[in-house]
């Protein structure tokens, strides 16, 4: 029986992690993960809340997001809680969760070539935890 592995997608760059998740579910499905759950939450601060959730389920998850660079420290705050609590989850649960957030600090001629790279190495990650 594969793994049961859930997927939290951040929706405020709707498109990219669209695509994002195209390239996760391959990946899972090649790696013979069965991709259960697809959660999506406005942005990368929802996504601890939404990993908790899905790890009483699944085997193992996986998040997928984008966070910009802004005229602000804003951004780099919030990705470092977000890698934090997803820290704290996998031991909580003692289970793994693949990071595919891009960033913090992404600008817009970063987004596009880490995309698939970033999907990929998430849903790996969790099977080499």
């Amino acid at each position: 029986m594969s793994k049961r592995l859930g997927l939290v997608c951040g929706s405020f760059h709707r498109d990219e992690v669209e695509r994002m998740l195209a390239f996760a579910s391959e990946e899972a499905e090649f790696q013979g993960l069965a991709v259960g759950d697809v959660v999506w939450v406005p942005g990368s601060m929802e996504v601890p809340l939404a990993l908790d959730r899905l790890l009483a389920s699944h085997d193992a998850a996986a998040c997928l997001g984008i966070i910009e660079k802004g005229e602000t420290q804003h951004g780099l705050a919030m990705g470092q809680a977000v890698i934090k609590t997803v820290l704290e989850l996998q031991l909580k649960h003692d289970k793994p969760i693949g990071l595919g957030i891009i960033g913090p600090g992404a600008e817009p001629h970063h987004i596009e070539p880490r995309l698939e790279p970033h999907a990929r190495a998430a849903v790996r990650a969790v099977m080499g935890a």
